[in-house]
């Protein structure tokens, strides 16, 4: 999974690439597995994710490139500034087990020219996906 504010960060590796010139930093994560019935379970990542008050991209993406999933089944993406639900988000995972999101971090209003920081600051992004049980999630 990937997770990206318009550069490039990486869930999969959890690591954070900022601009254009790599400042690199690691990111901590978790990963739970809850079973629904005996052939799928839900697993649940949370990652954070960091937003510098400099940013100056306009768009942020959470992508990935699932091992395991169950056809017809969305991830779910949510957006969290500490207890506070900012942007949740569904998205249909493709055929080779990829999906991607993507949303604004940054505006610019038209009639006066100012920008808009929708995203800033530190935040936990929780994303649920549909696994096949295999004896190792049971």
């Amino acid at each position: 999974m990937e997770l990206r504010y318009f550069g490039i960060a990486s869930l999969l590796a959890f690591v954070v690439i900022i601009g254009l010139e790599p400042a690199i930093a690691t990111a901590e994560n978790s990963t739970t597995i809850t079973p629904i019935n005996n052939e799928i379970s839900i697993k649940k990542t949370i990652v954070p994710m960091n937003i510098p008050e400099d940013n100056t991209f306009p768009w942020g993406s959470v992508r990935g490139q699932a091992s395991e999933f169950v056809e017809r089944h969305p991830v779910i993406i949510q957006i969290y500034k500490g207890e506070d639900a900012i942007h949740f988000a569904q998205v249909d995972v493709k055929g080779d087990g990829s999906f991607e999101y993507k949303f604004r971090i940054r505006n610019v209003d038209s009639n006066t020219g100012e920008v808009i920081n929708i995203f800033q600051g530190d935040y936990t992004v929780s994303i649920f996906r549909v696994i096949p049980n295999n004896s190792e999630t049971i």
